[in-house]
């Protein structure tokens, strides 16, 4: 099940995810999109653990927004975990629910819930008065540690697995 992916699978991937956000943004007008993927350090993106947080995400958005959704999709790739939910709802008032659910859930440091509105452009979470994603290890701003690779991949694994273990 665990596969190493190399960087040019992902870029691919991300295309791919934002062609798909594009044509589902088009195929939906009056909806927004909250697209979801799970964030995983290192090249294995598909694993157990992965599974465990995008399934839990996935009820985190069902829970909040079921009523609203008009249409939803959810694909589990070599890649990582995503998923796409159409919304009968304004892109500001569903990104404030997002952002909560992000800080708020045991996994929510693992998600990536981005809300897109008709122009297709993700919504800043920190237009809504929230910080920065923290780091998994430190708490200090995650793109620094990232970028300067504070932590090693042992490290962001181990505290991962402390999360999902205490969350399962």
């Amino acid at each position: 099940m665990e596969m190493s992916v190399s960087l040019e699978d992902l870029l691919r991937s991300r295309d791919e995810r934002a062609s798909r956000q594009l044509s589902l943004l088009a195929a939906y007008p009056g909806c927004s999109l909250v697209s979801l993927t799970v964030i995983f350090p290192g090249q294995v993106k598909r694993s157990k653990e992965s599974l465990i947080v995008g399934g839990a995400a996935v009820a985190a958005i069902l829970g909040r927004f079921s009523r609203q959704i008009k249409y939803s999709e959810v694909r589990d790739l070599e890649t990582g975990y995503e998923a796409y939910f159409m919304v009968e709802a304004p892109a500001v008032e569903l990104k404030r629910i997002c952002c909560e659910i992000e800080e708020t859930h045991p996994l929510g440091r693992l998600m990536d819930i981005d809300v897109l509105g008709a122009d297709a452009v993700p919504l800043d979470r920190r237009f809504f008065g929230f910080s920065p994603r923290k780091c998994l290890v430190c708490g200090q701003d995650a793109r620094l540690c990232m970028r300067n690779a504070t932590h090693d991949l042992n490290e962001l694994d181990n505290k991962i697995k402390q999360m999902i273990d205490a969350y399962v």
